[in-house]
């Protein structure tokens, strides 16, 4: 049986997350902190409509999209208010993986053609809530769309007698026993609904439960058994806990083969407590959950490596780290390039904030964004006499010059290294 996926659906109006497409009651002030949430708690997709009314709404949803998609890690599929060719590009643009299609609208198939042909098949998806739209378009329809939608459960034999595309289908309401009774149809690929937006539903104890049912989905398979692990005295294994986006350590904890299981299947990590003895999942008190992103045994298989979305703090002090009491600490060049850039970015900020006499940067700053702009094209051009040298240290200094300069440009326009970051991995 094919892998299946838990899709959830995000409505936008005006730039914030509402019920519905027809209930336009705020779901969460913070629609990025939603997106995080779904992209943290085991969702493998989101499909967002976009449902403004008037240009300037529907550039500030582009806007918000972008940004989601610049946040979190997992696909993110988008429609609504796309009547050209130029908003599937802005949408894709806005680091969609897909953009999806009303089957209600006439001039879909004719755009869908044309986007299908331009960016590929792969990239464009339907939804539909009645069979009309398929039986017209027979003919091309498998060669036009990736995926449906599919809004309205009662035309699934429709659907599959008419085309093969596979579909995710959405549900009104929960009911375990239909949707394993869906999700071991051939063509489904997954489910969506109401009750998947519900952040108070437990996506892993779902896909868990679907598991045991058969049900082949996007979840925590362990290459490794807790039997594998080489335990220690008290019969635990010590886990470091690293931010998965920074390498940052957060906190060292140990887990017994009940928080090793729990962790597995919650995808949240649980700890044994030694000084309480019980089970630990780590925020359920506080809020401040631990997503897990990958566990790694040593090679001693004696010590785990969680690397992890943290929420919040990780320290019960309120640090963010547990590890911030200095013992000793020598100085040294660092040579890390992220952190190189981000101190290098760091102090041009400074320099912004509090500028000091003779500084070079103040000076730029003090001119304005032509002269930067001017400095920026001078050492482009640097760039490419440099490159015909055949010395490699020339091209080295006029890129580190090229980048400093750009520090400024991104500090001016208050662009950080973090949001280039972002966007480089959409690509």
């Amino acid at each position: 049986m094919k892998q299946k996926n838990i899709v959830a659906t995000l409505y936008l109006k005006d730039g914030h997350a509402v019920k519905s497409m027809t209930d336009f009651t705020p779901v969460d002030a913070n629609v990025y902190r939603l997106c995080q949430l779904y992209n943290d708690s085991g969702v493998d997709k989101i499909i967002i409509f976009d449902l403004s009314t008037s240009d300037d709404e529907h550039e500030k949803n582009v806007n918000t999209i972008r940004n989601i998609n610049r946040n979190i890690d997992i696909k993110v599929c988008a429609g609504g208010n796309i009547n050209r060719l130029e908003d599937i590009k802005k949408l894709l643009f806005a680091g969609c993986l897909q953009v999806i299609l009303n089957a209600s609208k006439p001039s879909s198939i004719g755009l869908a053609e044309e986007a299908s042909a331009r960016f590929g098949k792969d990239r464009i998806l339907l939804s539909i809530n009645n069979v009309d739209f398929i039986f017209k378009n027979q003919d091309s329809i498998e060669n036009t769309f990736h995926e449906a939608l599919v809004l309205n459960p009662e035309i699934l034999d429709a659907l599959e007698n008419l085309t093969n595309i596979p579909y995710v289908v959405e549900l009104p309401d929960y009911n375990f026993d239909e949707i394993v009774r869906l999700l071991k149809r051939e063509k489904i690929r997954g489910i969506a609904g109401p009750f998947i937006n519900d952040t108070s539903t437990d996506i892993m104890k779902l896909k868990s439960s679907l598991l045991q049912e058969g049900i082949n989905m996007y979840n925590f398979a362990p290459d490794l058994s807790w039997e594998d692990l080489k335990l220690n005295s008290d019969g635990m294994v010590p886990v470091i806990v690293q931010d998965y986006r920074t390498d940052e350590v957060l906190m060292l904890a140990y887990m017994n083969k009940e928080a090793f299981d729990t962790t597995i299947n919650l995808g949240k990590m649980t700890y044994w407590s030694r000084s309480r003895d019980e089970l630990w999942t780590k925020g359920l008190t506080s809020g401040h959950f631990q997503y897990v992103k990958s566990l790694t045994a040593d090679c001693d298989f004696d010590t785990i490596l969680a690397k992890v979305s943290q929420v919040g703090a990780a320290c019960h002090t309120g640090n963010r780290t547990c590890f911030f009491n200095s013992i000793v600490q020598k100085e040294y060049v660092e040579k890390n390039p992220l952190k190189v850039l981000e101190s290098v970015y760091d102090i041009i900020k400074e320099r912004k904030a509090h500028p000091q006499d003779g500084s070079y940067t103040n000076y730029l700053f003090g001119k304005g964004i032509d002269k930067i702009l001017q400095k920026l094209g001078e050492e482009c051009t640097e760039i490419v006499i440099a490159a015909k040298n055949p010395e490699p240290e020339n091209i080295k200094y006029e890129i580190s010059d090229f980048l400093y300069h750009c520090m400024v440009l991104m500090v001016e326009k208050g662009i950080t290294w973090e949001e280039i970051a972002n966007e480089l991995a959409q690509r």
